[in-house]
């Protein structure tokens, strides 16, 4: 909000000039029953009335003028809040945003920056305004009468009390109520992105059923904290009401033996319906910033996680080798507590070679491609990338070396050419499609509406699954990577296209290092080493036919997918 300092101070402002002219009111129609009404003077009445509608005019101003000023420092500050944690978000680890999960960000860039907005706007106009009719009201009561206005002080407090009592229960509450938001925000979300499995496998009735099960406990939360809150209205509406009734009863005796004029009765009662009102006003103000200080929290606790991940300049000369790639005792598991992902991996690669990973599912195959750019980090051991640890080198350097093709084709929307060009804003169309013939694309891109200019839908439903991984493994390409890696990348690909891919990338740059992860003993075959996996271990490392000769685990896998050669051996 420092961007908005001005409006911050003239908001509140700017309401304070309205509340004087509130308290102004009583007086004026105290003085028209005491004078105007009582000697029957007409003209004195008009008056007082010309001098309320004034009033009520330029308060009318002065409220507007602080709702412009509030708006503009709750929409442009939360704005501003909204980037920097979409930023911060942008820069967290794969751990942290596999921790946090994807609806809870959701949750805190829309619902809780909406109740963070609605809350600061409030505070700018409410917050001094309310707490300033109160305390003036019971002020000006005191200039009237001090033994009349002995009442006021003595609601207040209790007012106080209940108010702020409310509001202690009703914090940690609410921050229960925006947990359960998450999990029916987390529940949609997965509906709405696997809606062709659950139809696939007719599973709608399971699904409505856990979404109906995690609706009704937000429901029941909310309404928990809904009827506490509202205990609120009424409390504070019993006090007021009582303290009316014994400031009319007071002020009653006291015009009977003259010490008090009837409208200086009527402008203490107008006095005590302004404090009623302000505190209902205010009472609604607490649980809205109740709420706001919740989210508020919420999101600070996202703030609070370290963006990226620590370096260790220590370890820079751990391990000095002219490798490419070396793992040297690796052990990695996602989070304490749980078992390893991978276990005591050591192997080297050298500058040029194309190497071959392969394991049963789960057996930590894109764990293992995953730690080259330090997309997580290693719980013992070390991977270094030419020779230096990568935990000692800056990771957009490290990451704009490699080029790397998760198993899930992810495709933007907007055009081809700007979905290639997130490999390299640089590259010419020339160098795109390069790229795209390497992955075996250009002809079908070159065939649709607009070529480069071609627009791709949201995940890119508008392509098929192979296309869209090749276009991912083009975009890959574009960067000329000194490492390449491609995580089961080409699962969706024919075995002709897959043998075409596998051609073209051995004519790529000498020096480019390739690391081909597959299911597939066909698409490994001509690699110079392929690793074998088993259950986060490594239990075989040699080319093919090694591994053919002296790994059980490679042979049952390749077997499996030639059962004419097991029938032949």
């Amino acid at each position: 909000m420092k961007y908005y300092k001005w409006e911050c101070i003239l908001g509140p402002l700017f309401k304070l000039f309205e509340a004087s002219l509130e308290l102004i009111v009583p007086l004026i129609i105290g003085r028209m029953i005491d004078v105007g009404i009582h000697n029957r003077d007409t003209r004195y009445i008009l008056v007082q009335c010309l001098i309320l509608a004034a009033l009520g005019l330029v308060g009318l101003l002065f409220s507007v003028t602080a709702q412009y000023f509030a708006a503009r420092a709750s929409v442009g500050s939360t704005a501003r809040l909204k980037h920097d944690l979409f930023a911060h978000l942008g820069k967290l680890s794969y751990s942290h945003l596999d921790k946090l999960g994807s609806s809870t960000m959701i949750t805190r860039m829309t619902s809780d920056m909406n109740q963070i907005q609605n809350g600061i706007n409030l505070t700018l106009r409410l917050l001094l305004r309310s707490p300033f009719v109160v305390f003036g009201a019971m002020i000006m009561a005191f200039t009237i009468d001090t033994k009349s206005a002995l009442v006021f002080a003595c609601a207040i407090p209790v007012l106080s009390v209940i108010v702020f009592g409310i509001m202690l229960v009703s914090i940690p509450l609410y921050k229960r109520v925006q947990g359960a938001l998450d999990r029916v925000l987390k529940i949609t979300r997965e509906n709405l992105t696997g809606v062709r499995v659950i139809r696939a496998f007719c599973q709608e009735e399971n699904e409505v059923s856990d979404f109906s099960e995690s609706n009704h406990s937000l429901y029941t939360q909310q309404r928990f904290v809904g009827r506490i809150t509202a205990l609120m209205n009424p409390l504070t509406y019993v006090i007021i009401n009582i303290a009316i009734a014994v400031l009319i009863y007071v002020g009653a005796i006291r015009v009977e033996y003259g010490i008090l004029t009837q409208g200086a009765v009527i402008a203490l009662y107008n006095y005590m319906s302004q404090i009623l009102v302000e505190l209902i006003k205010l009472a609604n103000l607490i649980i809205n910033i109740t709420k706001s200080m919740a989210c508020a929290n919420r999101v600070q606790s996202i703030f609070e996680i370290e963006t990226g991940m620590k370096n260790y300049p220590e370890v820079s000369g751990a391990v000095q080798n002219e490798d490419a790639i070396r793992f040297e005792h690796v052990t990695m598991q996602y989070t304490e507590g749980a078992d390893a992902a991978l276990t005591d991996i050591t192997f080297s690669v050298k500058r040029g070679e194309t190497v071959g990973i392969i394991g049963g599912t789960g057996s930590g195959k894109s764990t293992l491609v995953q730690l080259i750019p330090r997309f997580y980090d290693v719980q013992s051991g070390c991977v270094t990338v030419n020779g230096i640890d990568v935990r000692a080198q800056n990771e957009a350097d490290l990451r704009g070396r490699i080029g790397y093709v998760p198993q899930k084709a992810v495709l933007l929307r907007g055009t081809v050419r700007d979905n290639l060009r997130m490999g390299n804003p640089n590259a010419t169309d020339e160098e795109l499609w390069q790229a795209m013939e390497i992955a075996q694309v250009k002809d079908v891109i070159a065939a649709k509406d607009g070529g480069l200019d071609y627009s791709i839908e949201q995940g890119g439903t508008n392509l098929s699954g192979g296309q869209r991984q090749r276009l991912t493994i083009a975009r890959a390409l574009v960067r000329k990577p000194e490492i390449l890696i491609l995580d089961d990348s080409a699962s969706a690909l024919d075995l002709a296209t897959d043998a075409a891919l596998r051609r073209a990338l051995r004519d790529l740059d000498p020096d480019t290092t390739v690391i081909i992860v597959s299911q597939r003993t066909s698409s490994l075959a001509h690699a110079d080493k392929i690793i074998v996996l088993d259950d986060g271990c490594m239990v075989g490392i040699g080319t093919h036919d090694e591994l053919l000769r002296n790994c059980p685990v490679y042979q049952e896998i390749y077997y499996s997918q030639y059962p004419e050669k097991e029938a032949v051996r």
